[in-house]
């Protein structure tokens, strides 16, 4: 792998700030609270110490090159889903392309089925982190029994010195089909909207980015309210098309991983963060090259069956300039 831009100029008055869902990072202890037993070296999947380091190395230099044609560095913050735990987060930013980037990290265990959370990684250099809270999203499957997801994550804190909320998801899947399963994902934007309206009735005007995997497009429901409801901006409305996308299932493109903020960053005011630009994180080195598959994620695995890539997302981004 080459870095092609290592030669870009550094530009202190922009900061990036990312999104990407790892696909499954786990370690390779068996932990008895999570569902890992798929990710162990004597599971199906061979999850050795080889393939965890590969995959760690792997997505660090991902994670190092967001944005960074555009800023000549590495984001200022990085919303991650599919994390097992602290560990791994520490495993992940001490990796070779990390380890010199200042990451810390905000982490909460949930009571997700699948051992899965969401996390936030940030530079300490340019954010400081004020507070962090996570909220549960209450769910119930047919029979009544509780149907546990990820917990929101809100981490409040002063980036390039200003205040901004980030709010970091990870939203139910859609494995059991689009419309049996759209009710969850509602009830987690209704979720959102209640931390965006407590947020308002703290402070006034605060800057708010909210940042996921939301398990649905930016033409959803889900979406759609969560924006004309609470004043946000969506730029990734612009983005997917029938070639592009953060993830591809049955030879179709989704941009399930978007980055919402509120009108505020669009203003133009002397010292303060405004809004750039947005794009997927979609470089060929994060594709499958060859194949009847080719140009879409290059991921850790199919089924049970090892690939050695990255993952099955790509990663988002947003660019904000002071």
């Amino acid at each position: 792998m080459i870095d092609s831009t290592e030669d870009t100029t550094v530009k202190h008055d922009m900061q990036t700030i990312a999104f990407y869902n790892l696909e499954n990072l786990f370690d390779l202890a068996d932990d008895p609270h999570t569902n890992d037993n798929d990710f162990l070296p004597r599971s199906a999947k061979q999850w050795t110490p080889k393939r965890y380091t590969n995959k760690l190395r792997k997505l660090g230099f991902a994670i190092n090159n967001i944005g960074k044609k555009e800023t000549g560095k590495h984001p200022a913050l990085v919303g991650l889903a599919e994390v097992e735990n602290d560990s791994v987060i520490e495993d992940l930013i001490a990796s070779e392309h990390l380890n010199d980037c200042n990451y810390n990290y905000i982490h909460y265990d949930s009571l997700d089925e699948r051992g899965i959370d969401v996390a936030l990684l940030y530079d300490i250099t340019v954010f400081e982190v004020l507070s962090s809270e996570t909220f549960a999203v209450y769910l119930v499957d047919e029979d009544g029994t509780p149907d546990y997801t990820r917990d929101i994550l809100l981490v409040s804190g002063l980036l390039d010195g200003e205040s901004i909320h980030v709010i970091v998801n990870h939203w139910s899947s859609r494995r059991e089909g689009a419309r049996e399963t759209e009710h969850k994902r509602m009830a987690s934007s209704n979720k959102v909207g209640e931390i965006i309206d407590q947020l308002r009735q703290s402070e006034t005007d605060p800057k708010i980015v909210v940042i996921g995997d939301f398990n649905d497009d930016p033409s959803c429901g889900s979406i759609k309210q969560l924006v004309k409801n609470h004043n946000l901006f969506n730029p990734m409305e612009t983005l997917r098309s029938y070639n592009r996308g953060s993830t591809s299932h049955n030879r179709q493109w989704n941009l399930f991983d978007q980055i919402l903020f509120t009108t505020n960053f669009l203003k133009s005011t002397p010292r303060t963060l405004e809004y750039s630009s947005a794009n997927i994180f979609d470089e060929d080195f994060l594709k499958l090259f060859s194949g009847k598959f080719k140009g879409t994620p290059f991921r850790t695995y199919v089924g049970k069956k090892y690939k050695g890539g990255y993952s099955d997302h790509f990663p988002v981004y947003a660019i904000f300039r002071k």
